[in-house]
């Protein structure tokens, strides 16, 4: 590889442009499938860990990925290399077919988080960025600004982030004896903040310049629009590429009333007392789109391959690279990629790589939380929507209806995966909109947003996976938007075949219904994929009564058999009530809260349904130990509850603690005198007295406000009678032992 690699920067130099697309042929097809580059270097360190584990019996921390190991090989050298001298040949080509191949390469080498020096430049971001189709208004900084923010930072000699040493490496082609001249300099993550900010106020000076930086682009060039941004540092992720990556974002999770989703589509963070356990950006897996894009595909004359050539490898870099992340904001690539997909949008017919816009658009707005407010005051919830209503052919009956035909035709997995990008993207901006109130504007773009969603929850897809991430991604957005737009879900025109009650379809909730239950069914990460849909569906109860009325008929129907405990069987109610005493807290109050409600906030009825053992958790959490609220209940509908003729019979037997009938059982102190029943009495008291005075256990009590409080009066007095009795016994058995001696 390494002699190949010599071969390609020699022709590049040389301007041979035969020989280097013949040579990044052979280079790309060796490599398409590659992600760690270094084998023999991984290798060696398999072996090494393993002798050492042999050795300590400890085993070490194992990174994901080569990438992530401070390798610096030659093969790494020269991988930067190329990179550097590939960024500088693609500013000059005009041909599809050699610059798709030097993209193609570029990608590759992208997914190296080691070799990235070259990528994270200004320069380097503006060209992928202009070879994409993004038209950015900030000229890169020339050689005499960049050699003297150098010279400012030289002296400097730690790492340079992203894993690399070498913080930039400029392609310069000079007379050398090995045909390229790489210059790399080394300098501290401080001095790179520094100099972001100094690039950021550079790149306001020259938005000026906007024309002249235009001209220099190529016809991929859009219109020019305003542009804001403002660089705050965010860490970055470590993984491998993001053209590989299927971000599946954690379904999320919340507390118990409030909104599901705290947190929008970020990297993976250390859990907070009290913070989100959600798993958002994650580690790259081998890209399958790409695959499928890659079989047969042929270079055209519009150029559409190599950009999406160029937006992969720029998608690898945002995701890689906290540095790039930064450089991205402070030049505007958000803006320049909005005004693209708008563009898209009103293209008679989309092009073939909307996904990776998307995908990009999705990746800034995760990892950079001012371009999330920065998109969300452009307008971008309507832009959003408008691409995905682009995206699934939607047509409208009326303002907030869309037209569904059984008989369409499912939707195909690229079209899937699109919606799933634009959804995820419209999460991360408005993962804060139920917190606030909306004006008359935003109700009614965010009405129409709840139309859309209401449709992607009855879509049919070719695969039963995609439908289900599409449907968990619509649920997300759902759990986020402002309660009183959700009322959209239950507007649409009855039709054959529809689910109704008192004359509402209710097909969107019977869907909802469905998804928690196949996720429940499947067991699979419950916190993560249970809790967004559970807290959407109570606070849908709580906010709309036919919602509340017919999810009551689908899961605490009226009860019949009581033989079994509530949490026994495989009923929906069964499931759910197993949830109540699961050891993750969240997901117990979350499932005891969507039953609660369904029992519009009765005690009686909920435990009735439940069993004192499973509610008494919700209950004490709640004050609700007294049997009544120190609050009113909210108003509810009426619905009728009365018991069923089965019930009627066995509701003198059943355990209230169980929550099942049971079989008599004998008296303990059956044929036990009063004085005897009264000494096991005390020695029971004094048992638990003994244990709570070792702090083995604490007695508590059910306090006026209905919540537990502490036996602490009643115990000492029992505590102090057991000393009392006690010393009595030692000193009368003391006496008994003088008068025998």
């Amino acid at each position: 590889m390494d002699i190949n690699v010599e071969r390609i920067l020699q022709s590049i130099e040389r301007g041979d442009r035969e020989c280097v697309q013949t040579q990044l042929d052979k280079y790309n097809s060796e490599h398409s499938q590659c992600f760690f580059f270094n084998v023999e270097a991984k290798e060696r360190r398999k072996l090494q860990e393993l002798e050492e584990f042999r050795q300590n019996k400890v085993r070490s921390y194992i990174p994901d990925s080569d990438s992530d190991s401070s390798d610096e090989s030659d093969a790494l050298i020269l991988r930067r290399r190329l990179a550097a001298a590939l960024i500088w040949f693609v500013q000059s080509q005009t041909q599809p077919v050699i610059l798709k191949t030097c993209l193609s390469t570029l990608r590759i080498l992208s997914r190296d988080r080691q070799a990235l020096a070259p990528f994270i430049t200004d320069s380097a971001i503006l060209t992928l960025a202009r070879l994409a189709g993004i038209t950015c208004l900030c000229l890169p900084p020339t050689e005499e600004e960049e050699e003297e923010e150098e010279e400012k930072d030289s002296g400097c000699g730690s790492s340079a982030p992203d894993g690399c040493t070498h913080k930039k490496t400029d392609w310069n082609p000079s007379p050398s004896s090995d045909g390229i001249q790489c210059r790399a300099d080394s300098n501290a993550t401080d001095a790179n903040s520094n100099r972001a900010d100094a690039n950021s106020s550079r790149a306001d000076a020259n938005s000026s310049q906007a024309d002249a930086n235009s001209s220099r682009a190529d016809s991929l060039s859009t219109p020019e629009v305003p542009l804001a941004a403002a660089a705050v540092p965010k860490p970055s992720p470590a993984g491998r590429s993001i053209d590989t990556c299927r971000s599946k974002p954690h379904d999320m999770h919340g507390h118990l009333k409030e909104v599901v989703i705290e947190t929008c589509y970020e990297q993976r963070q250390p859990n907070r007392a009290g913070g989100n356990h959600s798993g958002m950006l994650a580690r790259g897996k081998r890209d399958a789109r790409g695959e499928r894009e890659e079989e047969g595909e042929e270079c055209n004359d519009n150029g559409e391959s190599w950009r999406k050539e160029a937006m992969k490898a720029l998608c690898n870099v945002i995701y890689n690279s906290q540095r790039a992340q930064e450089r991205a904001s402070a030049l505007r690539i958000l803006t320049g990629l909005s005004e693209k997909i708008k563009n898209d949008i009103h293209s008679p017919s989309p092009p073939s790589g909307q996904f990776y816009d998307l995908r990009l658009l999705f990746l800034l707005t995760a990892l950079r939380p001012e371009l999330r407010q920065q998109l969300l005051q452009a307008r971008g919830v309507s832009l959003l929507t408008a691409a995905l209503e682009q995206c699934l052919e939607v047509h409208w009956r009326q303002a907030y209806e869309v037209v569904t035909d059984s008989t369409a035709p499912s939707i195909s997995k690229d079209t899937t995966e699109c919606a799933v990008e634009i959804l995820k993207t419209l999460f991360n901006i408005t993962y804060t909109a139920r917190r606030r109130i909306p004006d008359e504007e935003d109700e009614a773009q965010y009405r129409h947003l709840v139309a859309m969603l209401c449709h992607c929850l009855l879509l049919s897809c070719e695969e039963e996976d995609s439908a289900e991430e599409l449907k968990g991604h619509t649920v997300n957005l759902l759990s986020v938007l402002p309660l009183e737009c959700l009322d959209i879900l239950l507007s649409v025109r009855l039709s054959e075949g529809s689910r109704e009650s008192h004359g509402i379809n209710m097909d969107s909730v019977h869907t909802l219904l469905l998804f928690m239950e196949r996720r429940l069914d499947r067991g699979h990460k419950l916190k993560e994929k249970l809790t967004p849909v559970l807290n959407l569906l109570t606070e849908s109860c709580r906010a709309h009564p036919e919602t509340r009325h017919y999810l009551k008929q689908q899961i605490l129907p009226p009860l019949k058999e009581v033989v079994l405990r509530p949490e026994q069987g495989h009923t929906l109610r069964n499931k759910l009530v197993r949830l109540m005493t699961h050891v993750d807290t969240d997901l117990k109050h979350c499932a005891a809260e969507l039953i609660f409600v369904l029992c519009k906030e009765n005690v009686s009825r909920f435990v009735k349904y439940t069993g004192f053992g499973n509610a008494a958790g919700l209950l004490a959490a709640r004050g609700l130990l007294g049997g009544h609220g120190p609050s009113p209940q909210p108003q509810y509908s009426s619905d009728s509850d009365s018991d069923t003729e089965e019930y009627r019979r066995v509701r003198d037997r059943i355990n209230p603690v169980t929550g099942r009938v049971e079989e008599p059982q004998p008296d303990p102190m059956e044929g036990m005198s009063e004085e005897e029943r009264e000494a096991e009495a005390i020695s029971l008291v004094s048992m638990f007295s003994r244990l709570a005075r070792h702090k083995i256990i604490q007695p508590m009590r059910v306090a006026a406000d209905g919540r537990l409080a502490p036996l602490c009066g009643q115990m000492r007095n029992n505590i102090l009678e057991e000393e009392e009795g006690e010393e009595n016994e030692e000193s009368c058995a003391f006496s008994h032992t003088s008068w025998a001696g």
